[in-house]
């Protein structure tokens, strides 16, 4: 086994030694490989030193156009794996309310994994704003009520005063600042859901 490995290792030296370097006018041996293209199929042999300087000045993306570095762009994004529109291959989306696709229609998606909590598309925030708008009161909205008492705040308040309530309610009913207690786990639930509530409140005020 040893005797066949000393014979292919000088096997190989003996090739990079007949292989000339492809640097113009340099009269070492190419034992280094470098890309002749971004095709990375066929490659040119350089000594060290002329290996170097090429790999130093080559550009992977030479003539490429604005179309293919966008293309690669988008590729890397989602780590070169596959992608489809959402709901084409059963991501769970079907519309509800009205169905003729008419301004006022609305879309549920099946979320699992809560990707979607706190945007537009979690399914709890477009009940409570639909909620909200139907209900809505001279006094404030039901939701908006639901929220200050869940901060035991009044209004009227700002952002920052909200922002420290808040901060504070965090601090003293976190999980990790009570042994991982189920019970400070569902308390911070409606805190953050109402958190939520008040300043999407305040933002469209």
């Amino acid at each position: 086994m040893s005797e066949t490995r000393d014979r292919f290792t000088c096997s190989a030296a003996q090739d990079a030694a007949t292989t000339p370097c492809a640097w113009d006018g340099c009269a070492g041996s190419g034992e280094y490989r470098a890309p002749k293209d971004r095709r990375l199929a066929d490659y040119l042999m350089f000594c060290l030193e002329h290996v170097r300087a090429y790999n130093a000045r080559w550009d992977f993306h030479a003539g490429a156009s604005v179309a293919d570095l966008e293309a690669e762009i988008r590729s890397a994004a989602t780590w070169e794996r596959p992608t489809w529109k959402m709901g084409s291959l059963g991501a769970g989306v079907r519309a509800t309310g009205n169905r003729s696709g008419r301004p006022g229609a609305r879309t549920r998606m099946s979320d699992p994994f809560g990707f979607a909590a706190g945007t537009d598309f979690e399914d709890r925030k477009k009940t409570r704003e639909a909620d909200a708008q139907a209900r809505a009161t001279p006094g404030g909205s039901v939701a908006r009520n639901r929220a200050l008492k869940a901060l035991d705040l009044s209004g009227p308040i700002t952002l920052e005063a909200l922002k420290e309530r808040y901060k504070a309610l965090v601090k003293k009913h976190h999980p990790d600042a009570n042994g991982g207690s189920a019970e400070a786990e569902d308390r911070m639930k409606v805190i953050n859901e109402a958190y939520q509530t008040l300043r999407a409140s305040l933002a469209s005020a």
